[in-house]
This record gives C-alpha cells, structure tokens and sequence, in this order.
C-alpha cells in the first residue's frame, strides 16, 4: 500500500465469529485476510458479539502472526453456549487484547428507555471489566445502529472511542470509528477491493454523508 492509501484514513476490520455454527465466516478466508494485513499498521481488527471461536480460533491465529485486536463481547452471553466465558475475556485481556463493550443483550440502542441503556452502556460494561480485569473505554454499536441520542449517552458515560458499521475509513484518533464487517460471501479479493483499496471521492463523500445523517436523526 502506499502513502497515500495511508492518507485516506485507516481501516477498521470487523468478524462476528468465525466457521461453525453461527454467522461466521470461513476460517480459511479469516486466516488469509490476517495474512494480509499483518504489516499494515493502519488497519485495525476487530470481534463483535464474543463467539467462542474469538478464543478458540482467532486469538492464536492472531498470536502466531503478531497482531493485536478488539473484542466486543455480549455481557448477557458471557458462558452461553457458543460464547465465550467470562474466563474466556480474561485469557484475551492477558494476552493483550483490547476488550471494548457491545452491550448485554444485542438489541439496538435506538429508543431505549433511561433502564434499559443504562443497563447496556454501564451495567454490561462493569460485568465485562470484571471478566477481563481492566477498564472497559470503548464500546461497538449493536447492528451498526446509532442516532444522537445514543452517542450522546455514549459521551456522558465517559466512553472514549465508540465502533460502528459504517463500512468507510476512519480518521485517525477520531471518537467515533466507521468499521467494515467481514461478510459470509467475501473473499480476499473482495476484501482487497472493497476495503482496502483506497475509497474513490464519490464513495467517500456519500459515505460521510450517510453517517452524518446517522449521528444527527
């Protein structure tokens, strides 16, 4: 990649689990997308809903290649059948992981009662800092899905960057972190030409506008 595919931002990678069962993607194509990326210091991964193939598949792939990663697990799923344990957060935390928060219940954060978000925003994010045993500051927005309300919960609860599924890059250090998820039927072509080749001008603007409109309904 070159200078000015640096330019443009950086790009945030987003898996929800990995092979069998569940919506995950193949592990042959998770394996050749790290392959990939590995010496790019611009591209940040990520792990949405707590699967427990985040540990038991993804966390010594990405040890073997030395990347490090985000995971955002459920708090209302930590030890459920096919979810990752509490102990599970814990062995991420340890190897050097970043646990960020994605809620307790994966519903959207879209018109909830004062109950109900302070139970997504603060009570899931206590559960999971006693899991991995260190500060939860960061937190992935269920579905994607966010309006003004909601971020500005975000903000009041002191979180310091917040994850979405905007597919577009990111700038660098900003608070809120456009990602692109990793879909069932990609390949590594795909994922080269749909992420990580630079993003033409009309895309971007179009992309911007539509998060833009998001963050303001």
């Amino acid at each position: 990649m070159t200078l000015l595919d640096r330019a443009q931002g950086a790009v945030n990678i987003a898996f929800h689990g990995l092979g069998p069962p569940g919506p995950g993607i193949d592990t042959g194509l998770f394996l050749a997308v790290l392959d990939e990326v590995r010496e790019y210091s611009w591209v940040e991964l990520s792990f949405d809903d707590g699967y427990a193939s985040d540990v038991e598949i993804a966390l010594p792939a990405l040890i073997a290649r030395g990347i490090s990663a985000r995971f955002f697990p459920l708090a209302g799923r930590l030890g459920s059948t096919g979810h990752v344990s509490a102990s599970g957060v814990r062995e991420l935390a340890a190897a050097g992981m970043a646990i960020g928060s994605h809620g307790m219940k994966h519903c959207s954060w879209r018109g909830l009662g004062r109950r109900a978000m302070h139970e997504e925003l603060v009570g899931a994010r206590n559960r999971l800092a006693a899991a991995a045993g260190t500060p939860i500051d960061t937190a992935a927005c269920p579905f994607g899905s966010y309006d003004r309300r909601v971020l500005a919960a975000l903000r009041e609860q002191g979180y310091a960057r917040v994850f979405t599924s905007d597919r577009r890059r990111a700038r660098t250090g900003a608070w809120l972190q456009p990602r692109y998820s990793v879909r069932r039927d990609d390949t590594i072509q795909t994922i080269r030409d749909d992420i990580l080749a630079p993003q033409q001008f009309p895309g971007r603007i179009k992309s911007a506008l539509s998060a833009r409109v998001k963050a303001w309904r």
